[in-house]
């Protein structure tokens, strides 16, 4: 079997990440691949807990209050510790919801700081060694479109109702983070920014996965 090609899913809250998530992996496997799957932040784990209680202020401090580097190692370990194990070539795909990328993204947006970003990819990729995706996949939505499906999204443990979590509660944080993702797409060759939107709408669920699919099987991923 020949290196296990990564894809991360990327964007604001409430794009659609999880939806086009599960129809890739559902599309891969139609096509004879295997596919393993990672979601982040693990609110199970040890670190990704304590992600989760910052993003839900639920002890009286909130992750916009946690100063960006601090809140970026949180996040890196979290992933750090799911890959400890991690052993290449055991599958054809592997599949990443949210990943360095929303790291470096939202940490820099926060404090208005973008060379943060190279510290957290330098942070996560040199420093932990994480595994680089073949292609990130960042969902382009406008906030509004966004907002109206992160009140869809029902009851979360990590903020142990339905409401939204301190970043989705901030269309501002949520605006400066889609630029920040157009301008990221702009620079990184390995970023491949998918329009979901036509006249303010958002496309349909299956049109959004085929723009998917083609831009994958425009860089040889499949």
């Amino acid at each position: 079997m020949g290196k296990t090609r990564i894809i991360a899913i990327e964007g604001i809250d409430g794009c659609g990440k999880t939806v086009q998530f599960d129809l890739l992996k559902s599309r891969l496997e139609s096509m004879g691949f295997t596919v393993a799957t990672r979601s982040f932040p693990i609110y199970e784990s040890f670190f990704g807990a304590q992600v989760g209680k910052y993003l839900s202020n639920k002890e009286g401090v909130s992750a916009i209050d946690v100063d960006n580097k601090s809140m970026a190692l949180w996040f890196a370990l979290d992933r750090w510790e799911s890959f400890v194990d991690y052993k290449d070539d055991e599958t054809d795909f592997l599949l990443i919801n949210r990943y360095v990328l929303s790291n470096a993204v939202y940490q820099s947006i926060r404090a208005g700081d973008t060379d943060i970003a190279d510290w957290v990819l330098e942070l996560e990729y040199e420093h932990f060694r994480l595994p680089h995706p073949d292609v990130t996949v960042v969902l382009s939505v406008t906030t509004s479109s966004a907002s109206e499906n992160v009140d869809k999204k029902g009851f979360r443990d990590y903020v142990g109702g339905t409401a939204k979590d301190v970043y989705e509660s901030s269309g501002n944080i949520q605006q400066r983070a889609m630029d920040m993702y157009a301008r990221c797409a702009q620079r990184y060759d390995d970023i491949a920014l998918i329009n979901c939107m036509a006249e303010d709408r958002m496309l349909s669920i299956d049109t959004i996965s085929d723009k998917i699919m083609a831009q994958l099987s425009e860089r040889g991923v499949i």
